[in-house]
């Protein structure tokens, strides 16, 4: 294939979209380009398709080299090695949006590859990598129902910016948006406490960009003959089908409205088994779907959930803090049959996570990690490091809550927000919000509000349709959107959204946002009633900290020849001390007199000595004619034999010996800076 390129200017901004140069002999390729970034996207599919599978098997890898940014990996392998966080993040963006424009049925192994090639820091790689891989399916062999389009978009300083090229963590609001022509795929994204008709706003107004992108992938498209690989859905049995409705539906109906999940789950199962051994083809399917029907038929017509509960019903909420008390600070969430143990953990500068980026070195002083154990949803499985899901739903509560973590210079802790599901039946990321929350203000981290979490459903059939409040996991299966809203009583901290059907109007968007908004109250409402406000006093296992400012000058006498000086001083308290260049000591110690007893050392070394002072000295060297005193590390005096006491003696070792400490005053500062004490004089 000849190479063909078209461009084309976005939002201000010039992009590329490449094809038949590089990468031929995958099924599509394309490298998307702004500025000096520069995205290789590659789409494969497998010629056949899995057999006997209920799910498609897409994998997408995004990829960032070293050398794009011009860097050579750090360690002694001196090679790119497992994904980074935010590498298996833009992988999930990328996979979330593209999975639900594959036919229903396709079961072709499928992968996507986006690899960042040149990094520029002012043009983001993300927006190339989607758009790119939504224009090398679309050129491929492989069914895909595109093109779709993404962008960035934030919110500053009350003005809306389409692909922003620097100060995202500024924004107010900050989202991720792929979409088709007509309607929003996928949204995942963060904000200040924002308002809910601003971020229908900021969609709205990525919709019109979105487009744009997808104009330009056209442009390519249709320069390309196309032949897409030969596709046929497999096809359910609807004689089988209608005669287990006729013989079965009640029984069906009836373990569809069994309330507990598993019971419900084994009562399916049954039946499932029951009706298989009347027949020699495989039902699972047929079964399946009408199990499906039947739950969406009653959700849409009679209002009726699987649990009983009505659309905008809450499942009952419980909440506890203060669950263990060598834990900073825990909590447990408990929503229906979704329950966290949430934990915080305070620590000290030492502890702040260090990130290797592309864009360079940055510290992280605020963690949260999601843990998903097998036994939360009654399984036997490997404890292995964590995958996709988990990262991506970690991240997404830590956004929620990031909103509302103090200042460094309101609160100069490192925090760690752990969350271990300890049952799961929908909504587990959202729970979790709620625990952090919960958590932090019992560990007396001064959160500026608290935070919930809820999940939103819907159903859509035709022209009806019904948005549910606070999802089960099965009403995610089977419904056409999951969408996650966190935030305080004051607005949005956090937005995730997935659409699975093809069009999605800005009227139900508004409804589930504003429905999502009551359930967040009421939530809020059970929250407040365990604790409604940060503790005063940090946990007694907490480190206790405090900090001073002095003199920058005076660094180097707390540091001393080699490091020796601190090191004693970590030594004789056992304190953690963090010193920064600006002259700000954070001391942080287990106990009030551990940190008491640093500030003295501490003070004492950068205090400035003057005539008149008394000092607790320390004997360093015995002469003929008096002492040589420590008065502070760094700083001596001379003790002559006649200011030792009031008296004649006729040794200095007749009265003191080595590491005696003395009470002494300072009598005589020289202009050369060496200083004479006595001790009689002090006495």
């Amino acid at each position: 294939m000849e190479k063909l390129v078209v461009s084309g200017e976005i939002a201000g901004k010039k992009y590329i979209f490449e094809t038949g140069e590089l990468a031929r002999q995958a099924n599509g390729a394309v490298v998307a380009k702004c500025g000096d970034s520069a995205v290789l996207i590659t789409a494969v599919a497998e010629e056949s398709a899995k057999e006997d599978l209920d799910f498609f098997p897409l994998t997408v890898n995004y990829v960032e080299k070293a050398f794009a940014a011009g860097k050579i990996p750090g360690g002694f392998i001196k090679r790119e090695g497992k994904a980074t966080d935010f590498e298996t993040l833009i992988s999930r963006l990328i996979d979330r949006a593209l999975r639900p424009r594959f036919p229903e049925g396709f079961t072709n192994e499928t992968q996507i590859i986006a690899t960042v090639l040149s990094l520029e820091n002012e043009n983001r790689t993300e927006v190339l990598a989607l758009n790119g891989a939504s224009l090398a399916l679309s050129i491929s062999n492989i069914p895909f129902n595109g093109p779709i389009g993404a962008v960035r978009i934030i919110l500053k300083d009350n003005k809306f910016i389409v692909n922003p090229s620097s100060d995202i963590e500024e924004a107010d609001i900050n989202l991720f948006v792929a979409g088709t022509e007509d309607a929003l795929i996928m949204v995942e994204g963060e904000a200040k406490e924002a308002d809910e008709s601003k971020v229908v706003e900021a969609l709205e107004i990525a919709l019109k960009h979105i487009r744009e992108f997808i104009f330009l992938q056209n442009e390519l498209i249709k320069q390309i003959n196309i032949e897409k690989i030969e596709f046929e859905p497999k096809q359910l049995n609807q004689q089988i089908k209608e005669e287990i409705k006729a013989n079965y539906i009640e029984q069906i109906e009836k373990a569809i409205f069994i309330p507990e999940k598993l019971n419900r789950k084994r009562a399916l199962k049954k039946l499932r088994e029951e009706i298989q051994d009347k027949y020699e083809e495989d039902i699972s399917d047929i079964f399946k779907e009408i199990v499906d029907e039947r739950v969406r038929y009653f959700i849409v017509e009679e209002n009726k959930r699987i649990d009983g509960r009505g659309p905008k019903d809450i499942r009952p909420i419980s909440c506890q803090v203060g669950v263990f008390k060598r834990v900073h600070g825990s909590a447990v969430f408990t929503r229906g049959e979704t329950q966290a143990f949430v934990s915080t953990t305070l620590g000290t500068g030492e502890d702040e996570q260090i990130i290797d980026s592309l864009t360079g070195e940055e510290s992280k002083r605020f963690m949260l990690h999601y843990n998903f154990p097998p036994f939360s949803v009654g399984e036997v499985g490997f404890l292995r490091a964590p995958g996709r899901r988990e990262i991506g739903h970690g991240y997404l509560a830590e956004r929620a809550l990031s909103a509302v973590i103090p200042s460094e210079e309101d609160f100069p802790y490192t925090i760690r927000v752990v969350s271990d599901i300890l049952e799961s039946n929908g909504s587990s990321s959202m729970a979790t919000v709620c625990g952090g929350s919960l958590s932090l203000m019992d560990a007396g981290v001064p959160i500026k509000e608290a935070i919930a979490g809820i999940a939103m459903g819907l159903i859509k059939e035709g022209d009806k349709y019904v948005v549910l409040s606070d999802i089960l996991g099965d009403e995610d299966h089977l419904g056409d959107m999951d969408f996650k809203v966190a935030g305080s009583a004051n607005g949005i901290t956090a937005i995730q959204m997935d659409i699975k059907i093809a069009e999605l109007d800005f009227e139900i968007l508004k409804k589930a946002l504003l429905q999502a908004k009551e359930g967040r109250l009421h939530i809020l409402s059970k929250m407040n009633e365990v604790i409604n406000a940060p503790r005063e006093e940090l946990s007694p296992y907490a480190p206790r900290l405090l900090t001073l400012q002095i003199d920058p000058e005076k660094i180097r006498d707390i540091i001393g020849p080699s490091g020796k000086t601190i090191k004693n001083i970590i030594d004789e308290t056992g304190a953690k001390i963090d010193i920064e260049q600006t002259g700000n000591i954070k001391i942080f110690a287990d106990s009030k007199e551990s940190l008491k007893k640093t500030e003295d050392i501490i003070l004492n070394i950068v205090k400035e000595l003057k005539e008149g002072d008394v000092c607790i000295a320390k004997v360093i060297k015995i002469l003929d004619f008096g002492a040589i005193v420590e008065l502070k590390p760094g700083s001596t005096g001379l003790l002559h034999i006649s200011e030792i006491e009031n008296r004649r003696i006729n040794k200095v070792t007749d009265v003191l010996k080595l590491g005696d400490e003395i009470k002494v005053k300072i009598i005589k500062i020289e202009r050369d800076g060496k200083i004479k004490v006595s001790k009689k004089s002090a006495e």
